[in-house]
Formats: C-alpha cells, structure tokens, sequence
C-alpha cells in the first residue's frame, strides 16, 4: 500500500503502515493495488473538517473519507474513477488524525501513544474500507476487527 503522509513522525510512518499493512492483510485486501492519505492536524483543523463534513462542531479524534463509493465491509469493487492515473493504484480515501487528542486518549486509556496512533489509523482504514459502527452489531464486529489486527501486530494495552 502507497500511504502518503502529511505532518506524520518520520519514527511513526513505518509503524503506522505496518499495522495498515497487516489490516489488509487480515481482511485479504490487495495491498500492492492500494493507496491512501493520513494526516495529522491540530484540534482545530479537524474540528473545522468535523463541522465542513459531518456538521458537528466538536474536537475529534480521527475523521475518513473514503473515495470508493458505496465499499461493502472490506470489499474494494474497482472502478476505472478511482485509479489514480499517475500511480495506477486504487485511492481508497483519506485519514486525518488530531494529534492532541490521541495524546489525550492514549493518557486516559493508560496506553503509549503509539498504540493510540495504531489504533486510530486502524480505525479509519476500517472506515475507508466500509465497515461503521452505528448499528450495535457492526460495532461488535469492528471492535472485535480491531482488537484482532492489533494482537496479531503485538500492539496491546
């Protein structure tokens, strides 16, 4: 998978693509045919995305946008709109992160912030690829998603 990052820790990038790596993986996602963006803002830069997108106007953590229209929980169905023609990849969308409160959670849930990062990287992939958790059974499932992919990267609490 092609990541392109912005305003992302040069120590964090291959951390953060390897568990989205290992993601795809799990999900049996074609990795090498993907790309996507993750950014890390500032509280009010992902407020403003927040209220723009969603219309709620409040801090938080991590924000998708996936391109792909209409993905079936993990199932990428190509069209020729979303390869990007100067890469031949399937962009998939976009993740942006707020910093601020990764490191607000990762204190209050007493874990690194690297795990906290993972996870919310994590998180969003499974929002890019159409998985959400509105219903209380699709919840289930990608909390369940997430706590598998992140013991098997050895990411824990």
């Amino acid at each position: 998978m092609k990541i392109y990052f912005d305003n992302v820790g040069l120590f964090t990038k291959p951390f953060i693509k390897r568990v989205l790596e290992r993601a795809l993986k799990h999900l049996n996602q074609p990795s090498e045919l993907l790309e996507m963006s993750l950014s890390i803002v500032s509280p009010e830069q992902i407020q403003e995305l927040n209220k723009s997108f969603r219309e709620v106007d409040k801090v938080t953590d991590v924000l998708s946008f996936p391109t792909c229209d209409n993905p079936t929980r993990g199932a990428i169905t190509v069209v020729c709109e979303d390869v990007n023609p100067e890469t031949d990849l399937v962009n998939i969308g976009d993740i942006v992160i707020c910093l601020e409160r990764a490191k607000e959670q990762a204190k209050e849930y007493g874990h690194s912030l690297k795990r906290e990062l993972a996870f919310l990287s994590l998180h969003g992939l499974l929002h890019l690829l159409g998985y959400d958790h509105i219903e209380e059974e699709d919840e289930k499932q990608m909390i369940a998603l997430q706590k598998e992919i992140l013991d098997q990267a050895g990411i824990t609490r």
